[in-house]
């Protein structure tokens, strides 16, 4: 019987450590917050169950990194890191896996994406990661005192968020980027338990497009919150005040999502980026009427 073959090995772009693709728990990756032990989701009632009894941030985020719970996406994330590698990175790594939220796991602020990119996060394991997206977003967050430098370019590279959280609405990386009907509301009980653990410190959230603002308000509503009605519009610069069973406050504010369709036109530019981000301060206006209109 012939041996099996070698794993295809590549090294880390930061660390240098040899790993496969997709990234096994528990090997080393930086950031990583999964072990071999981290129990995997497989459907969505394990999804809701993994993501209710989370009792942190940093095991939430494990269970995230693991869950297998949508077919497609599993298989499409998986074969962008083997064989669908983007030619410029084709000597790295891809992290293949769901991301996991990136930054204080104690935020005032949570950052609502919709996705991971095929060859951002899908590759570097972290949130709006190594891709033209997150040259925006970080750049922003670091001229808004968020970030403590401008740029991310791979996990392990030194990028630490302050007061700040960023999620998303899907974990894995879709196809043409369109997650389906069943996908987003499978991977929804990340993101509730996301502000379920954050709404104790909970001040305000950025919505990164009209999914990720839909799935912040349907959280909230699942999560027992006063949500204006009739629904708040999304918008750039839109806002809504959201009220958590105990009476806190929580103002959401919209923006176009950083991705290179909008940049690269000027439907988003970087004074309306840095405008919305201001927002989220505890300085801001609070005279938002309910609806969601100043």
């Amino acid at each position: 019987m012939s041996p099996s073959p070698a794993p295809d090995l590549a090294a880390h772009p930061v660390t240098g450590q040899l790993f496969e693709s997709p990234v096994a728990p528990g090997t080393g990756w930086p950031g990583d917050p999964a072990t071999a032990a981290t129990p995997v989701a497989r459907n969505a009632a394990q999804t809701h169950a993994l993501a209710c009894t989370s009792p942190d941030v940093a095991e939430l985020d494990a269970r995230i990194t693991v869950c297998r719970a949508c077919p497609r996406l599993v298989e499409w994330r998986e074969a962008v890191a083997t064989t669908g590698r983007r030619a410029s990175f084709a000597d790295q790594p891809y992290w293949g896996r769901p991301g996991p939220g990136f930054g204080d796991p104690h935020a005032e602020v949570l950052v609502v994406g919709l996705a991971p990119a095929a060859n951002g996060t899908n590759r570097t394991g972290r949130m709006f990661t190594g891709d033209r997206s997150g040259d925006w977003l970080y750049a922003a967050l670091h001229r808004a005192g968020y970030a403590s430098q401008p740029h991310s370019v791979a996990s392990g590279d030194g990028l630490e968020l302050v007061g700040l959280r960023i999620v998303a609405s899907v974990r894995c990386a879709p196809p043409a980027n369109k997650p389906t009907t069943v996908e987003k509301a499978t991977c929804a009980h990340w993101l509730d338990r996301d502000l379920e653990l954050a709404a104790p410190r909970l001040r305000s959230m950025l919505a990164l497009g009209s999914i990720a603002w839909d799935s912040a308000l349907g959280s909230a509503r699942r999560l027992g919150w006063d949500v204006p009605r009739p629904k708040p519009r999304f918008g750039h610069a839109a806002e809504a005040v959201l009220t958590t069973p105990d009476g806190r406050p929580v103002r959401l504010v919209g923006s176009y999502h950083v991705s290179q369709q909008n940049t690269f036109t000027g439907k988003l530019t970087e004074q309306m980026l840095d405008a919305a981000i201001a927002r989220l301060g505890p300085t801001a206006d609070t005279d938002t009427e309910p609806g969601g209109r100043r």
